[in-house]
């Protein structure tokens, strides 16, 4: 019997899928699965409030509110299947929405929006009840309440609190609630996403597809004095919205909780199966990579993508997945133009170190978690960790077919901390188009080209910046937070106990792990005060973890390896090993005074010993919003499981003191678990 608990991996939002569903299953293989861009959530057309019915509608103009329907329904459907060439049959939870794909239900449609725009939504849970919902006997730490939800709007600086992005309710079989995202005027434009977020069902739901993009879409020019919104520099390129998941789906004998599998241990559904995800057990370390299952980018397994020789296009990049970390690379395939007919997992990596073997492209990134960045980092591999979000700019310098792989990862550097080999997620068949050698030149031309048309008064400033290093200075959304900014200090520990069995997951807010909590609904971890600048030290005592903190992003100061060198700097060299050198990690190369709201906390210690830990300092401002709301672990199984910790902002004059529950902070219900 195989050690399980939760395992998961990485959104984008790039595609849906365009094949027949209902299509033989020995067919499968011969019809290439092409993608395109998830489906744009539309209006709902349901009528304004009762109580607003007799008011005047506002003048003719541009929608600045929309309201939008999901509901959370049980879908049977199909996933196919590269081992053996057939599509299986699944019954997942999942959003229904007003223009969900009916072909590819497990990924949730794409949310738009503007600063300056309201959107609601109508979240409706019709799933069966279940009693762990509402009796109270459970374990707020021990994974229950799956057909609980509520939603989340990650990466979105908007209100906490109330009908905004409140986590802390729980929207039970049969209620439904409407969220209310008011988006500020000066809200940076961006790639975001959203998923649900009900703790201790977080990680079942967001693997089973519960999770779609969120995008920001601005056209603020920019001045000589202020930042504009990337977008408008990029709106010439075709975008390509993609979403990255694992779906863990697993195959059961009647009566048994243990998945069926091949000689190999890969997963295995037989004729006439419906797979589900029903329970934590198949989420353990190392059990994504067991169960040879492949990720799926917007619904679709081994999806093929299609452009031109030398187009620049922008790949909006979002991991929304929970137990994988994927090292996107692109490699020129030699020998072959097609996948064989079946592809399980030996097959796999015979077809990678066989056909995989051509030039890797170098790409840009231009943005991370929706803000963009003071100069686009050109890399061959973009590392995302669950809860990510990269955009890229990416153009192909010859015709041919090229492996989009998910390429090794160190052990400390990837969710399963097993050093996984390369994995293939898909192929880009790329037309005859005009050629390029130099891909630095031909983005500064193109770049330079769209500035010229889209913001004449500034281009000559913008294409100085593109020349000098490919600088994106006019279109940063926040300024650096200086020393003299500073106004206190935080820490943080990620911990995992494991002397006792269950292990037991906590936070500790000292830099000393044996002060580590597990979650407790009715406590509040920390008080923060409006208008303060902290600086957070950040660090992993067993395992990595990536932390994500609600509301505020964060700046990047420093990443500092167990020998003391910080690694974060564009030019550093991550190769820390306890014995010597190691094999180099990229990916916090470049991250120095990056912004970001999500973060690998990369650790090498084992039980019993603090040798190997890396050291993380950030910088944020608590600007805006008061109330309470959560950081956490974004394994998201390890949150569910109490890797999550209760926080407020609260005013600086308040009674801070008599504030001790994040009931009491937001003057809500306790969501008792």
């Amino acid at each position: 019997m195989r050690k399980q608990n939760v395992d998961i991996a990485g959104i984008l939002a790039v595609a849906a899928l365009i094949w027949p569903i209902a299509q033989d299953a020995a067919m499968a293989q011969d019809v290439v699965r092409a993608v395109d861009n998830p489906r744009v959530l539309q209006p709902s057309s349901e009528p304004r409030s009762k109580v607003l019915m007799n008011t005047l509608e506002p003048a003719a103009g541009p929608a600045r509110e929309k309201l939008l329907d999901l509901n959370i329904v049980y879908t049977a459907s199909k996933l196919f299947n590269p081992a053996t060439n057939s599509y299986d049959k699944v019954k997942l939870r999942s959003y229904n929405g007003t223009d969900v794909s009916p072909d590819v239900p497990y990924v949730s449609p794409t949310i738009e929006a503007a600063p300056g725009h309201t959107i609601r939504i109508n979240l409706n849970n019709q799933l069966p009840g279940e009693a762990s919902c509402t009796s109270g006997g459970a374990h707020p730490n021990e994974p229950h309440c799956f057909n609980g939800t509520n939603l989340h709007a990650h990466g979105l600086w908007i209100n906490p609190a109330g009908n905004g992005d409140n986590v802390l309710l729980s929207i039970n079989p049969g209620v439904g609630f409407q969220y209310e995202y008011n988006i500020p005027s000066d809200h940076p434009a961006g790639t975001y996403w959203y998923h649900t977020h009900r703790h201790g069902s977080t990680a079942l739901q967001v693997s089973s597809g519960m999770a779609g993009a969120l995008i920001i879409r601005g056209d603020r020019l920019p001045t000589h004095g202020r930042s504009g919104d990337l977008d408008v520099l990029l709106k010439p390129l075709r975008e390509r919205v993609q979403v990255f998941q694992q779906i863990q789906y697993a195959c059961y004998e009647p009566g048994s909780r243990i998945p069926k599998t091949n000689p190999d241990g890969t997963y295995r559904c037989d004729e006439g199966d419906t797979g589900e995800i029903e329970d934590y057990a198949i989420f353990g370390p190392g059990e994504w990579l067991a169960s040879g299952r492949y990720t799926s980018v917007n619904g679709a397994v081994l999806p093929t993508f299609r452009t031109s020789q030398g187009e620049v296009e922008r790949w909006r990049l979002i991991h929304a997945g929970v137990r994988d970390t994927i090292a996107l690379k692109f490699v020129k395939m030699a020998n072959v133009t097609a996948l064989p007919q079946k592809l399980d997992r030996a097959a796999a990596e015979k077809f990678i170190h066989e056909s995989c073997i051509g030039a890797t492209v170098p790409f840009h990134l231009v943005a991370a978690d929706g803000l963009t960045m003071a100069a686009a980092q050109k890399v061959d591999v973009a590392t995302l960790q669950p809860g990510y979000r990269f955009d890229g700019l990416v153009a192909f310098p010859e015709s041919g077919t090229y492996c989009v792989i998910n390429a090794a990862a160190t052990r400390a550097g990837s969710v399963n901390g097993l050093g996984p080999p390369e994995r293939l997620i898909g192929t880009v068949e790329v037309a005859p188009g005009q050629p390029f050698t130099d891909i630095d030149r031909h983005l500064v031309d193109t770049l330079s080209a769209a500035a010229t048309e889209e913001m004449p008064t500034i281009a000559a400033a913008v294409t100085a910046d593109l020349n000098d290093g490919l600088k994106l200075s006019k279109f940063t959304p926040h300024p650096d937070i200086a020393d003299s900014e500073v106004t206190g200090q935080q820490e943080l520990t990620f911990q995992i106990d494991t002397s006792g069995n269950p292990p037991v997951f906590g936070v500790s807010n000292s830099l000393n792990p044996a002060e580590r909590q597990p979650y407790d609904p009715d406590r509040l971890d920390r008080k923060l005060a409006l208008g303060a600048v902290e600086e957070w030290t950040l660090q992993s005592r067993l395992a990595s973890h990536p932390f994500h903190i609600h509301v505020n992003p964060f700046q990047i100061i420093s990443i500092i390896d167990p020998n003391g060198k910080d690694v974060s700097a564009s030019d550093a060299i991550d190769n820390y090993s306890p014995t010597g050198t190691g094999v180099e990690d990229p990916q916090y190369r470049g991250l120095k005074n990056v912004w970001k709201d999500t973060l690998w906390i990369k650790s090498l210690a084992t039980p019993g010993s603090a040798v190997g830990m890396y050291r993380i300092k950030i910088r944020t401002r608590y600007q805006r919003y008061i109330g309470a709301f959560v950081l956490h672990c974004h394994i998201l199984d390890h949150e569910d499981q109490g890797m999550m910790q209760n926080i407020a902002i609260v005013l600086p004059d308040g009674n801070v003191n008599t504030l001790n529950s994040p009931q009491a902070v937001n003057g809500q219900q306790a969501h008792r678990h």
